[in-house]
């Protein structure tokens, strides 16, 4: 009987220790899911050129780590491109990338990123553009997806961006009818680069290069020799942008880091 009693005890003793574990779990949960969604805009376009040789799309290095660092600290992630469904990038998936794709549902996202006309922007805290040459041929000229960020920015959101991803903000309009990066320091994939590079035939095959749309849109550029590093994030208010692919999840933290201060 004093055995019996004991083994009912610790039966039950078991029982609600499971219970207090699973509310503990489903509280966290919760709170991850409380922290609010992140809009992610990637690009339609899979070539630069009628021959094919070129390739535009997006590149994963500048979207599987921005994507990985906002799931892992709680943020929910969606995309939209102009047209919806399925986009094209190039890019090995390697590290972080491989990682985000086997176990963090990227892919799934990818293939099914929305239209402009089925987000709603007061869901966002946060919109980021990575590169890829993709974005500057159907993101940067689509007046919905521009739209929706100007709503996100005006709404009190952050906005991040790495390599050719600025490029494409560079147009955005507020309310105001003023461009989002007057006056504001703006970094992004430079001209300096960019000539010396075959991969759009030295941005002979771009309908404007990152440097030229912002400063012709009142950005204050940041140009290599205005950075301490080239890999450097430059943030100005609710704007985060960075140079190169090796920075993209810092423009991540930094936007996170500024979504909840």
């Amino acid at each position: 009987m004093y055995k019996e009693n004991w083994i009912n005890i610790l039966e039950k003793g078991v029982l609600i220790l499971c219970i207090l574990l699973f509310a503990i779990l489903t509280s966290c949960q919760n709170g991850q899911k409380d922290k609010g969604r992140i809009l992610i805009i990637v690009s339609n376009t899979e070539y630069m050129d009628a021959a094919k040789e070129y390739f535009a799309g997006n590149n994963l290095w500048e979207v599987a780590p921005p994507y990985h660092v906002f799931i892992s600290h709680g943020y929910d992630v969606d995309f939209v491109s102009p047209t919806g469904d399925k986009v094209p990038f190039s890019m090995n998936p390697i590290g972080i990338s491989s990682y985000t794709i086997k176990y963090e549902g990227f892919n799934d996202k990818v293939e099914s990123s929305l239209k402009p006309s089925e987000v709603d922007f007061k869901k966002y805290k946060a919109v980021f553009i990575g590169g890829g040459y993709g974005p500057l041929f159907d993101v940067a000229n689509n007046e919905n997806l521009l739209s929706l960020i100007a709503s996100i920015y005006e709404n009190n959101g952050v906005v991040g961006g790495c390599g050719h991803g600025p490029g494409a903000f560079a147009n955005v309009k507020l309310s105001s009818d003023e461009y989002m990066v007057n006056e504001k320091r703006v970094t992004g994939f430079p001209n300096s680069t960019e000539v010396t590079k075959n991969w759009a035939k030295q941005g002979t095959l771009l309908p404007a290069t990152v440097e030229d749309e912002l400063r012709k849109n009142g950005a204050i550029f940041q140009s290599k020799s205005d950075l301490n590093d080239k890999h450097d994030v430059v943030v100005e208010e609710r704007i985060v942008s960075t140079m190169f692919l090796p920075s993209s999840a810092i423009v991540a933290k930094e936007m996170i880091r500024i979504i909840e201060n």
